[in-house]
């Protein structure tokens, strides 16, 4: 098992590599990169970037007020060539594309990220203060999505066929089908004052006076804003696990030691939990890692914007629509280095609930 570690690791750096490489060079390519973010605040071409370069925009106005236009940059025609320098040098543009993909890498091996173009502080930080939010919803997610699951693929592997088997993969199929943020907005007019009730809030985490709050109702508090996202999330968030636990269980029912089971007199109830339930969870118990991550980093970016919380996936999103690199190849980096470690724990869960599976007689 050793070895195979050892080789799965080693793997990850050239993996981890071509992601950040893939994804810098595409960056070269693409329009509006942030020095003409810059340029067009200053020159007055912003289309509500402005705002949302408050803090660095404001210092390069103040530098480069008196400056006037270059022809190199889109939207920059006639400006002093030395201002462009000024921008290329701010932003680390002045160096070739393979040294600043080189240093980028380099500074990212030692967890080194740098500050935001824009914010006026260290990426790390912005991750980490963003942070809160993202956990919330993929923690709650993983428990609710897991905790409604797995007794409902029970009942429908051991009542195959049935009306009740019927009937609620209809309904998964519907719910996985909806998109989250449709249903999140529906939530919103019926419940958050849209058109109807008024009965949740639209924005944030907590409430303004969290701080002035009994420990329980800090806790209901807490709950009371998470309501609506995370009912919207949860719509398709148990539908695969369903389905997933009900056919390992119609798998393991099926096979030879249950039959023998059933013959030695045992009752279907110390069948099924003392027998099967142990081998049917095993594939979902050990996609538990892999689950958390996709509950953690995907689909809650919509999520977000529509109920105004300020986590991973907005700060990602307005990185990008900001041209903010750090913050761009940062979050990438962090999520795709998380993304490859969870794969290899995974992979070790599966040996631990099942000595049987052994990886090292097995190519990578």
């Amino acid at each position: 098992m050793g070895a195979y570690i050892l080789r799965r690791l080693l793997l990850m750096i050239p993996t981890i590599v071509g992601i950040m490489a893939i994804s810098f060079l595409v960056i070269q390519f693409a329009p509006g990169g942030p020095v003409e973010q810059v340029i067009a605040q200053l020159t007055g071409q912003g289309d509500g970037a402005d705002q949302r370069l408050s803090g660095g925009g404001d210092m390069l106005n103040q530098q480069f007020a008196g400056d006037e236009m270059n022809a190199k940059y889109r939207g920059a025609q006639g400006l002093d060539p030395e201002l462009i320098a000024k921008l290329e040098k701010q932003f680390g543009f002045d160096k070739p594309p393979l040294t600043r993909f080189l240093e980028m890498m380099w500074n990212y091996i030692r967890f080194d990220f740098g500050e935001s173009f824009f914010r006026n502080t260290s990426v790390i930080d912005l991750i980490v203060e963003k942070m809160p939010v993202s956990i919330s919803l993929g923690v709650w997610i993983l428990i609710i999505s897991y905790a409604i699951s797995i007794p409902l693929g029970i009942k429908k592997a051991v009542e195959d066929g049935s009306p009740f088997d019927v009937w609620t993969s209809g309904v998964i199929v519907i719910g996985y089908a909806v998109p989250s943020f449709l249903f999140g907005i529906l939530l919103i007019v019926l419940f958050a004052g849209g058109s109807f009730f008024d009965w949740f809030p639209l924005r944030g985490l907590i409430s303004d006076n969290f701080a002035e709050l009994s420990w329980w109702e800090k806790i209901l508090d807490y709950f009371w804003h998470l309501a609506l996202p995370l009912t919207a999330l949860l719509l398709s968030a148990f539908a695969t696990t369903t389905l997933l636990t009900k056919n390992s269980f119609i798998d393991e029912i099926k096979k030879q030691y249950v039959v023998t089971a059933r013959a030695k007199g045992l009752g279907e109830r110390q069948v099924l939990y003392g027998h099967v339930f142990r081998n049917a969870m095993l594939i979902v118990i050990a996609g538990i890692p892999g689950a958390f991550i996709s509950a953690f980093f995907t689909g809650s970016l919509l999520i977000e914007n529509i109920f105004s919380l300020d986590g991973l996936g907005r700060l990602g999103y307005l990185a990008v629509v900001n041209r903010d690199y750090p913050i761009v190849f940062a979050t990438l980096y962090i999520f795709s280095l998380m993304g490859l470690v969870v794969s290899l724990v995974s992979d070790l869960i599966y040996t631990w609930i099942d000595p049987r599976i052994d990886f090292e007689r097995r190519d990578v």
